[in-house]
């Protein structure tokens, strides 16, 4: 049983997360501007997810939603995957799979997707 993984990660997470609840992503110059919108002036489907990990250290889950609703469910899906690594890892289980294609394919089209919505007219309300 070897935890030193899955707590370093969790620590690693941690400091990131207070990092960007002390410094306010919101504020100019703190951060750079995203390569992508700079050069296109479109949303790409990270637009919005230092302000969202900003507003979630803060515990404002409206304004999380508002800016990236797909960052918010990653970051779900991300605690499930680290919790079932940590349990697996207490339990000395090897891990045998991998993830199966079809999840990461979902996955894929389902940022593609978002990428796409959110810079049209009709999915705006998904822009940051």
């Amino acid at each position: 049983m070897s935890l030193r993984g899955p707590l370093a990660t969790a620590a690693s997470a941690a400091a990131g997360v207070a990092y960007l609840g002390a410094v306010d992503p919101n504020q100019p110059g703190h951060y750079p501007t995203c390569p992508f919108l700079w050069l296109t002036g479109l949303y790409c489907p990270g637009c919005g997810a230092l302000r969202t990990v900003h507003a979630l250290a803060h515990g404002d889950l409206r304004a999380a939603f508002g800016l990236n609703v797909l960052a918010v469910a990653g970051f779900v899906l991300l605690g499930v995957i680290w919790l079932r690594w940590t349990i697996r890892e207490w339990r000395g289980v090897p891990r045998t799979t991998v993830a199966p294609a079809w999840s990461v394919r979902l996955m894929a089209g389902v940022t593609v997707a978002f990428w796409v919505l959110r810079n049209l007219p009709v999915g705006a309300a998904l822009a940051p």
